[in-house]
């Protein structure tokens, strides 16, 4: 299957995003992988280095025990995070961004840096909103 290039999209009303581009449907599949809070949290997480379970949950406040193994099984299925289970007594599995994880980290850690140098604005902005 030929691939076409998102350039080749980018004067197109909506650019790459739109139905004009025939990978537009895999764009928003993996858009809504990685947008969602608990994704971007977890391969930010990860940025520095391999972590087990706990310690992931640990660096990342709010998310039960189902969610962060729904989001570790989803970013691994997607080739984002590996799991090595290590044949140990007790056994350890530690999770691990891949290169194609760490390629979307540096765009994930300048979100999370914009949304934390913008919070306070949003947060006005919601308060003037909700008047």
């Amino acid at each position: 299957m030929t691939v076409a290039h998102p350039v080749a999209f980018a004067d197109a009303p909506g650019g790459v995003c739109t139905t004009a581009n025939p990978e537009s449907r895999v764009i928003r599949e993996v858009l809504a992988r990685v947008g969602d809070k608990w994704s971007l949290l977890v391969i930010g997480a990860l940025h520095d280095g391999p972590l087990r379970f706990t310690e992931l949950q640990k660096r990342i406040d709010g998310i039960s025990h189902r969610m962060l193994t729904q989001t570790l099984r989803s970013l691994e299925r997607d080739g984002l995070v590996s799991r090595t289970a290590y044949a140990e007594i007790p056994p350890r599995v530690e999770y691990a961004a891949t290169d194609l994880g760490r390629s979307l980290s540096e765009p994930v850690l300048a979100l999370v840096r914009w949304a934390g140098e913008h919070g306070e604005e949003i947060e006005r902005a919601r308060e003037a909103f909700d008047g």
